[in-house]
């Protein structure tokens, strides 16, 4: 069974996320890195929650990952009522932050923690995307 498309609503952007959700209409994946102490930053914000330098600045994520943990959604409200079954997940991306997405373009019954993703990005409509994760082959 795939996943069914899935809502995309209009994020709201903030001044410490609206750089983000710009490069997402243009689909591309950025991330804020630390220049103090090297880490990278998911959600986006100008100070490091690590070290609280505020000498970051913002990076082209690789947009591959794994999937960190899920859960399938079998019953759901509203835009998502007629979508389900689909997967709410975090992915840790390859620069290490991880953050909550879909998996998407996939078999929900087939979906196992550490299964390698990439970024798709749906859009919105409205001059950006959501970015959600879909399957590839494991690494070798």
């Amino acid at each position: 069974m795939g996943t069914p498309t899935l809502p995309a609503p209009k994020p709201v952007p903030n001044p410490d996320t609206e750089e983000f959700w710009a490069a997402t209409g243009d689909g591309r994946l950025l991330l804020r890195r630390c220049n103090a102490c090297g880490d990278a930053i998911w959600y986006p914000r100008p100070i490091c929650p690590f070290c609280h330098s505020a000498d970051t600045a913002w990076e082209a994520a690789s947009g591959r990952g794994v999937i960190y943990t899920f859960s399938v959604v079998r019953r759901a409200r509203g835009d998502w009522a007629g979508v389900t079954p689909y997967v709410l997940a975090y992915v840790e991306l390859d620069e290490g932050p991880r953050l909550m997405t879909n998996i998407v373009d996939c078999d929900v019954e087939a979906i196992e923690i550490g299964d390698p993703v990439e970024v798709v990005f749906h859009d919105t409509g409205e001059g950006s995307a959501l970015p959600r994760f879909r399957p590839v082959e494991r690494r070798q």
